[in-house]
């Protein structure tokens, strides 16, 4: 389901400067305010979409529960978990990296990852439900 699309209505007098809205319609600050909230809206949505989708491939679901059981791992010990080609576990780790999910750090030839510090609680802020489990969860 799509967010509905923004609607900017803006009443503009001499020298474009606001004017006061015509009787009937919203004054021009609460609909400048409405739309700035909803654009915020929008945008922390969009965040969490990209953030879910970097998790929601199998492949990187795979590799995010292998770093979150045994902490830091060499690229060479994540290739069997991963199960796929070694450029198709670089693309995966690169596409984790750039969602902020994992850390790098380059040892000799090898590449360690590590699972994020602020991962878990991303991933959970990113669901839609996140207050309602909280709140349950008191």
């Amino acid at each position: 389901m799509r967010p509905p699309e923004t609607i900017r209505v803006h009443f503009v007098g001499e020298r474009g400067r606001p004017r006061t809205a015509p009787t009937g319609v919203l004054d021009y600050a609460s609909i400048v305010i409405e739309a700035m909230a909803f654009e915020s809206t929008v945008g922390r949505a969009e965040e969490s979409i990209q953030l879910m989708s970097a998790a929601a491939d199998p492949v990187r679901w795979r590799l995010l529960t292998e770093l979150s059981a045994a902490g830091t791992r060499c690229v060479c010990d994540l290739q069997p978990v991963a199960a796929v080609a070694p450029n198709v576990l670089s693309y995966h780790l690169k596409v984790l990296r750039e969602a902020g999910l994992v850390t790098s750090a380059k040892r000799g030839r090898w590449v360690d990852y590590t699972l994020a510090p602020a991962a878990h609680a991303r991933l959970q802020q990113a669901l839609p439900t996140t207050g309602v489990l909280a709140a349950s969860t008191l």
